[in-house]
Formats: C-alpha cells, sequence, structure tokens
C-alpha cells in the first residue's frame, strides 16, 4: 500500500533515462505496487541500487535562477533520473532517513537546522531568528545579524566523507549500505540533439533533484 499510495499521488514531472513518464505509472498504480513493492524491498535488503536508476541525464537546456539571466553562472543545469528511482529514494528519505535526523548522534547537532526537515521551514528560522534577536535586545542597544550564502555547496560534496558521516546516523546496515551504493555508483550524461553521451562516474555532489539530495547534504554542511 504505501508503494501503491507513492505511484497513485505522483505529479507530472520529468522523465529519466528509461522514458517511464509519471503519468503511466500513476494510470497503473493498481497493478504494477505489488511487482515494485518486491523490487523495492530487494534493493533495500541487498543494499543495492539499480544501475539504471542511478544514471542521471542531463537536461539539455540549463534552468535560470533568476527572471533575466544574463551570463552562465545565471544558469543550473539539471540531472534527471527515472520516476521509479526518485520514488524509492522518497520513501528511504520519509521512512529511515527522517526518523535518523530526529535522533541523532552526539556529534550531529541539528537544533538550528531548518531546512529538509519534517517540521523546517523558512518560515520557522525566520520565527527563531527573530525571537533570538528580540530576547538580545532586551538587554543590549543592538544586535549584528552575519548571513552567508555558500555556493556550490552540493558540487562539492565528497561521497566518501559524506559517508563516513551518514555512518553516525541510527541507521539500518542494509540501508546505510543502500545510501552508500547509491552515492558510489552516481553517474551522468548528457542528452542533446536526440544523442546521449558515454555514461561518467562522479566521486563528488549530489544529483540535482534527488530525494537523498538535500538531506546528506545538511548533514555534510553540519559537521565538516
Amino acid at each position: 500500500m504505501d508503494v501503491f499510495r507513492t505511484l497513485d499521488t505522483l505529479r507530472p514531472t520529468a522523465t529519466g533515462l528509461d522514458q517511464i513518464p509519471a503519468w503511466f505509472l500513476r494510470l497503473g498504480a493498481p497493478i504494477f505496487a505489488a511487482p515494485l513493492a518486491r523490487l523495492f524491498h530487494q534493493s533495500l535488503a541487498t543494499g543495492v541500487v539499480p544501475h539504471q536508476w542511478n544514471t542521471a541525464a542531463i537536461k539539455p537546456m540549463p534552468v535560470p535562477k533568476i527572471a533575466a539571466p544574463t551570463q552562465p553562472s545565471n544558469y543550473r543545469p539539471i540531472s534527471i533520473t527515472p520516476v521509479l528511482s526518485r520514488s524509492l529514494k522518497r520513501i528511504v528519505v520519509r521512512e529511515f532517513i527522517y526518523p535518523a535526523l530526529l535522533m541523532p548522534y552526539q556529534t550531529l547537532n541539528f537544533c538550528d537546522q531548518f531546512a529538509f526537515r519534517p517540521t523546517g521551514s523558512t518560515t520557522t528560522a525566520i520565527v527563531a531568528m527573530l525571537f533570538a534577536v528580540r530576547s538580545l535586545l532586551a538587554d543590549n542597544d543592538f544586535v549584528h545579524v552575519f548571513a552567508f550564502d555558500f555556493s556550490k555547496a552540493f558540487d562539492t560534496v565528497r561521497h566518501v566523507t559524506l559517508a563516513g558521516k551518514l555512518a553516525q546516523l541510527e541507521l539500518p546496515d542494509s540501508i546505510y549500505n543502500w545510501a552508500v551504493d547509491f552515492l558510489d555508483n552516481h553517474a551522468h550524461c548528457t542528452k542533446y540533439a536526440g544523442l546521449v553521451s558515454a555514461v561518467a562516474v562522479i566521486q563528488a555532489s549530489v544529483i540535482q533533484g534527488s530525494a537523498l539530495r538535500d538531506r546528506p547534504c545538511v548533514i555534510h554542511r553540519h559537521c565538516r
């Protein structure tokens, strides 16, 4: 039923290299749910991510990051993995990663982390900041606020370092092995003008748009 609900609630999204669209999986959810559940279970139990699901296709046309882009740095490429891959990763995040983040090891402190958490949002971050500033103003004439924006954070995450920090979370061994396999076998190819390039394995960064992308990077930022 968990897999059925995942398929039945799929939203329109880009299709990966397998060319299986989200609308097709949603329409066939009553038929696909049982065999996909067995396949998902086998993948998680063995700690192995299917190679086809771990290969992302770089979108030929980059997406602008601002309303009126004027230079190459104003664009970002999009790497698209298969819809089934993203569905399985969302299940892993919901059932294992999120609970582990709620009870982190002593060396992992998420008390000031608001993004990519079940109860976090930009609103809660602003409320916490305003509360801290107002509390300090009760005994001080003024307060200095320093803000930093880390550029290219996801492009520089080393997989070997990230895997070591994931080991500090309370995750089942098979799920940890699955996450490590997900990182170790990352691969990209580029699609352009109907042609597909050779596949290249990468040892840093996390695929854009992946359900696992942001949560491990949050761990990396808080522990480096």
